[in-house]
């Protein structure tokens, strides 16, 4: 048993190390070809630079306004995600509750929306939107973020909601607070490792998304990272040394923003799953 034991630790110590490499070395390459004038990435793909060439990440910055984009992702990314997560805690507490016959369909209807992607709606969505008037503009982009959102974070808020005590509710309406009262002094602080797991993964899904923005818009003033960056692939394709620069610029916050709050993420999940 002992040597089934080891021989199974060692073959699932290399399965995680081959998936950390397949993860972690395509990274390294790209960072360390923005660092790399065209001509050496063509040359040289997987050499390290003998100088460092910051050029690109000034030309792709200004040439191909990352700034205007940077800030349209921080604005779809905060205010839907803001929206998102409110509407979803308070769905969540009418539906773990609250007593009524028709929570079970309406739970239901959340859910069901789980299995409808992006791809296969962003037609009806584009005809929809330009009938509206909401096409290529920011509400056109944030309401379809909220509403792809919703499905996901209720079924989290509505899990952890459930196990929270109902004495706790029973007692604050005996002492006179209303259910708003208790949304806001009760609920909202006991569910606070879930709101951060939601908050997180809403935020890096808006961040990353782009099949909507590419479709709902047409501006490049209100457009997103994501498709900004894909501007490189077409009339800069020519230059490498940009496009990877670019990516970097991209990728970099969300790094960031995972790294400051990993804890978080596998508190909430772990707390969502054991909470009784």
């Amino acid at each position: 048993m002992k040597k089934r034991h080891t021989i199974g630790s060692f073959f699932s110590y290399i399965l995680m190390i081959t998936f950390s490499l397949l993860t972690i070395l395509p990274l390294l390459w790209m960072v360390v070809n923005a660092f790399k004038p065209h001509a050496m990435i063509i040359r040289h793909p997987l050499a390290f630079p003998t100088s460092w060439y910051f050029d690109n990440f000034i030309v792709s910055w200004t040439q191909g306004h990352l700034g205007i984009y940077f800030l349209n992702s921080l604005f779809y990314s905060s205010v839907a995600t803001l929206l998102t997560v409110l509407f979803a805690l308070s769905s969540g507490y009418a539906l773990s509750k609250f007593s009524y016959r028709s929570s079970r369909f309406v739970y239901m209807l959340y859910t069901l929306g789980l299995l409808i992607t992006v791809h296969s709606v962003i037609v009806p969505l584009f005809i929809m939107e330009t009938k509206l008037g909401i096409a290529n503009t920011r509400l056109g982009v944030v309401l379809p973020y909220i509403a792809f959102g919703l499905p996901f974070q209720v079924f989290l808020a509505t899990t952890y909601i459930k196990g929270i005590p109902d004495s706790l509710q029973e007692s604050a309406i005996i002492d006179g607070s209303s259910f708003l009262q208790v949304f806001a002094k009760i609920i909202i602080p006991v569910a606070t490792p879930i709101i951060a797991t939601m908050f997180i993964y809403t935020f890096l899904g808006n961040w990353n998304e782009f099949v909507l923005v590419l479709t709902l818009t047409s501006e490049l003033t209100i457009r997103s990272l994501p498709v900004g960056i894909n501007s490189f692939a077409g009339g800069m394709s020519r230059d490498y040394g940009l496009q990877f620069a670019a990516l970097v610029i991209g990728t970099l916050p969300m790094v960031i923003f995972y790294l400051l709050f990993r804890d978080n993420i596998a508190q909430g999940f772990a707390a969502g799953s054991t909470k009784e």
